[in-house]
């Protein structure tokens, strides 16, 4: 009898660790409403071959970063979570994510991975972030317009004389057409694609690991002075200055816009949805020639204390292979391995290569307080940004700017 109630406990032990390993290959994942283009066919690709099963959340962007910190101190946070990069150092620095660093160095094709992100997703030497969605940043040029402009269609600006010149003649074709765009009142956008002309002269916005703030240096108050002449000279809409982002892509949508600075999410919709507006793409210079991009996207992240790292090995797996990379590059992202982008990409719009090879060079500044020194509506870079500009006091301004973007960075170390 003994005998037989030992094996009986015996088997239901099996069967309930049997249990919650079945129980662990269900997991659960949010993403923000940004990559609804892709990520639910992503995910059901890989459901439809693996018996890992992952069950999808699309959030809203603008409750994302809100409704995850919630959940996770209420303890109803979702496995998995598709993150906009640049907040994973501030979940990472508060304890909420789970540390990936042994898993994904693991990988074979681990120095592949884009830099940007899991630069992003490093914090104190871990790393609590990885690559799942990517865009970068490019200069986007009208062809038809500089056909009529006398400029060369297939020749988009390689320096910022180049880039002032062809707006210059741009306009010149006169009525509403404008030679350049950009949402003057949308700090994210200007992130964006704003700093990487500083960071092609060889300037930053941190340095010394994040820990100091770069503003005002000769490499800032030169790209500044060339948007503050774009503007005096009228060669950008008047509408600019109070756009908060909303008409970020839509001014070059118009095919009255010469060149905008924008993201390659551009590329895909104007082919699908513009197929009339002729245009090129090319790199966002620096003051007298090189190129640099923002990278920009989303990490892939697993809340602290969830048991899955098999299933995440296995979806990531999955997500990293040329099946993931190409299903992914078809729907919307840029590819985030660099050894099977061209092959992800090749029967695209061959414009996406030249948007694979910006996202090489991309960069993402990292920061705890990203959000609040970049990202928010009253935070410093937001505020400088429309007051250098367009104001009159260009050199208080990114005096001002840097001392409280220090200040803030400053007060997060405490």
């Amino acid at each position: 009898m003994k005998g037989f109630k030992a094996a009986l406990l015996a088997l239901v032990a099996v069967q309930a660790s049997a249990g919650a390993a079945l129980a662990q290959q269900k997991l659960t994942m949010w993403s923000r409403s940004s990559s609804e283009a892709f990520m639910p066919s992503l995910v059901k690709a890989f459901n439809a071959a693996h018996k890992t099963q992952i069950e999808l959340q699309i959030v809203p962007n603008t409750e994302m970063v809100q409704k995850y910190a919630i959940s996770a101190a209420g303890g109803s946070a979702p496995d998995l979570l598709s993150l906009d990069l640049v907040y994973t150092p501030a979940f990472a620095a508060s304890g909420q994510l789970e540390d990936l660093t042994d898993l994904v160095k693991g990988f074979p094709f681990f120095e592949q991975l884009s830099k940007a992100h899991l630069g992003a997703g490093t914090y104190e030497g871990r790393i609590y972030g990885v690559p799942m969605s990517a865009d970068a940043s490019v200069m986007l040029w009208n062809k038809k317009l500089f056909k009529q402009a006398g400029l060369d269609p297939d020749k988009g600006p390689t320096n910022w004389a180049e880039i002032e010149e062809y707006a210059g003649k741009v306009n010149a074709i006169g009525g509403d057409i404008r030679g350049f765009y950009f949402s003057g009142a949308c700090g994210g956008c200007n992130a964006f694609t704003f700093m990487p002309l500083v960071w092609a002269s060889g300037g930053e916005i941190l340095s010394d690991g994040g820990k100091k703030a770069t503003l005002n240096t000769p490499q800032m108050r030169d790209a500044v002075a060339l948007y503050r002449g774009l503007v005096a000279k009228g060669y950008v809409p008047e509408s600019a200055k109070t756009d908060p982002g909303s008409n970020f892509f839509g001014g070059f949508a118009t095919d009255r816009i010469g060149m905008s600075p924008i993201g390659a999410f551009a590329i895909g919709n104007l082919v699908k949805n513009y197929p009339k507006v002729e245009f090129g793409v090319t790199f966002l210079p620096g003051k007298t020639g090189g190129k640099a991009s923002f990278a920009g996207g989303d990490n892939f992240v697993v809340t602290a204390g969830r048991k899955n790292l098999p299933a995440v090995k296995e979806f990531l797996t999955f997500v990293y292979s040329p099946e993931g990379q190409t299903l992914l590059a078809k729907l919307g992202s840029l590819p985030t391995r660099a050894d099977v982008a061209a092959e992800a990409v090749k029967d695209l719009d061959q414009r996406y290569l030249t948007a694979t090879e910006a996202m090489k060079l991309g960069r993402t500044p990292s920061s705890p307080v990203y959000n609040d020194i970049i990202n928010s509506s009253t935070g410093p870079w937001k505020q400088m940004l429309n007051e250098v500009f367009f104001g009159n006091d260009v050199a208080g301004s990114l005096v001002k700017a840097e001392k409280t973007m220090q200040s803030i960075i400053d007060q997060s170390g405490k």
